[in-house]
Order: C-alpha cells, then sequence, then structure tokens
C-alpha cells in the first residue's frame, strides 16, 4: 500500500461543483494536489468532514490538527459554515476574517475564508477574492480591471490593493442555457467554435448591444436560410453574449487596462473578445494564483489554543 507524505497544511478550493485540494510541506511543497466531484451543490452540512477526509485523508498526521485553508462556496449559507461576507471598498479577506469550523476529527483545523458583498448595485463573491489576493501578491501597486471568466463572469476595479467595486455577468450560465435548452440547440456545434464568426459577433454586439436578443434568433434563422454552420453558430452565439456584457462592462470599467485570471477556453474567449476591440489584455493562470491566495491567508495562521 502507498504510504503519502503528511501535509504541513492543507488548501483547498471549494466551488458549486468540486473540491480541489493542494496538500503542502512547511516549505510551501506541494505533496499532493486532487480534486472531486462533491462540490457544495451536491452536499448537506454533514457531508462536508467526510468528502474532505475521503480527499485528504492519507494526508492527515495523527495527534495533530493539520491546517485547511478553505475559500470558496463551502462557506455559502448552504456550505460547510457560513462565513459572513465582508462589504466592499475593502481589501481581499485574510486569515484573521476567516470562521473556524468545529470540526468532529481532531485531525483537522478547518478555517473558511469569507467572500465579498457589494451593497448597491447588489452583488457577490465567494472564492474570486482569493484569487484577488493571489493575484495582489505579485501585482502590489496595480490600479486597473481584473476580470475572473466563469460560469459566472466577475469584473473588478482594483485600486491600492483594494477592491473598490465589482460586477457580476452570467454570459457563461446563458451561453450554457440557451445552447442546451432554446430553440439554438438544433444549429450549434457541441465542440467547435468558429473564431472569425466569434470575431465578428463580439464586435457587431459590443457596438449594438441592445439588439442581443434578436441577434440570438438571428443565428437560429442564419442556419436555416443562410447556409450557416454548426462551428459558426457556436462562435456567432459566443460572441453575441460576450460583446454584449463587455458593452456593459465598458461603461463603469477600464478594459485598456484588463488582466484576465483564466488559461482555459472561456478565458480564451475574453482575450479574443478584448483584442477584437482593440484592447490588450494578458491571461493568468487561474489555479496558480488560487494556490497562492490561500497560501498567503496561511501565512498570517496561527492555531486556536495560541
Amino acid at each position: 500500500m502507498t504510504t503519502h507524505p503528511k501535509a504541513s497544511w492543507i488548501a483547498a478550493d471549494w466551488g458549486t461543483t468540486n473540491l480541489r485540494i493542494w496538500a503542502l510541506d512547511e516549505t510551501g511543497g506541494i505533496l499532493a494536489h486532487r480534486s472531486s466531484d462533491k462540490g457544495m451543490g451536491r452536499l448537506e452540512k454533514p457531508d462536508f468532514e467526510p468528502a474532505l477526509i475521503e480527499l485528504a485523508g492519507d494526508l492527515l498526521k495523527e495527534g495533530v490538527a493539520t491546517p485547511v485553508i478553505v475559500c470558496g462556496m463551502a462557506g455559502s449559507r448552504q456550505g460547510w459554515a457560513e462565513a459572513p461576507y465582508m462589504t466592499a471598498p475593502c481589501a481581499p479577506p485574510s486569515i484573521r476574517n476567516a470562521t473556524r469550523v468545529d470540526a468532529a476529527d481532531p485531525r483537522l483545523d478547518v478555517r473558511i475564508l469569507p467572500g465579498i458583498k457589494q451593497l448597491s448595485p447588489p452583488d457577490v463573491m465567494r472564492g474570486e477574492e482569493t484569487q484577488i489576493a493571489g493575484f495582489l501578491a505579485d501585482n502590489q501597486t496595480y490600479s486597473g480591471t481584473l476580470c475572473l471568466p466563469g460560469t459566472h463572469t466577475k469584473w473588478v476595479s482594483l485600486k491600492d490593493g483594494r477592491i473598490e467595486r465589482f460586477r457580476t455577468f452570467m454570459t457563461g450560465e446563458t451561453f450554457a442555457l440557451l445552447s442546451r435548452h432554446s430553440v439554438l440547440r438544433h444549429g450549434l456545434s457541441a465542440d467547435e467554435l468558429d473564431s472569425a464568426a466569434f470575431a465578428a459577433a463580439a464586435e457587431h454586439s459590443f457596438n449594438a448591444p441592445e439588439a442581443l436578443t434578436a441577434d440570438l434568433f438571428g443565428v437560429r434563422a442564419a442556419g436555416l436560410v443562410a447556409d450557416l454552420g454548426p462551428a459558426q453558430a457556436s462562435g456567432r452565439l459566443s460572441g453575441l453574449l460576450i460583446g454584449a456584457e463587455l458593452a456593459a462592462v465598458s461603461r463603469d470599467f477600464d478594459l485598456g487596462n484588463t488582466a484576465l485570471l483564466g488559461s482555459d477556453k472561456i478565458a480564451g474567449a475574453y482575450h479574443a473578445a478584448l483584442s477584437q476591440l482593440g484592447h490588450a489584455s494578458r491571461l493568468l493562470d487561474a489555479e496558480t494564483i488560487t494556490l497562492k491566495g490561500l497560501t498567503l491567508a496561511y501565512s498570517s495562521y496561527e492555531p486556536e489554543h495560541s
């Protein structure tokens, strides 16, 4: 049977869909990196600790409480333990703002980092604030816009190490819903996205966002009467949605100074759309930055009895 090295501490990114952990040694070296599909959306409160033990139990030392620093939806009202929101404008939260979980297993000392809320317009984030902290660790003087692409894309205005304001767009979820459950699903490609169709649609929608719903039906119509192929249709749909989002973002955020936290296809789409509109942006690896943010939080960790 394989024996794994024991962790000095564990970093956990616990989202709605997945749980990801990193087991680290005393120097910050990664001993193990694992994930499971036991995200917050599949669990009831009593299920969280067993899900963590299942994934990381063999990495825990006996007779010692191993620190587990958690960000994400595990701290939501429906999660393991609610970690109350901080209010923007604010600096990203630190472990001093974390909520300690009363774990049954004595090998665990779990701290859940809080999310951030915005009162006007109302908005919330959980998990992204830790990525922002990781980004600022290497960009302490950055003032500009940070984009965190995903199912619910966040746009964040940063100044002097603080989150000034942010907005969330349901563009990714809207794309998924239209692709799977609307009349458009009949003409789309499940695997391919035409980049030229995407770029043209993003520019068009940026300049005429008020026509979005008509343009969306136009994707279906073009497939029926204008020989629009499935890959082109998928590209056009994505471009229309992201272009309209960028039009809204441009009113309140500086698109000319944007960093993108992501290296997947979604982040690449935002990068391409910004480029099409004449805005340079840089892509950064979100997973690396998430771990950096959790490591920054751990750097101020103190055991409960101290």
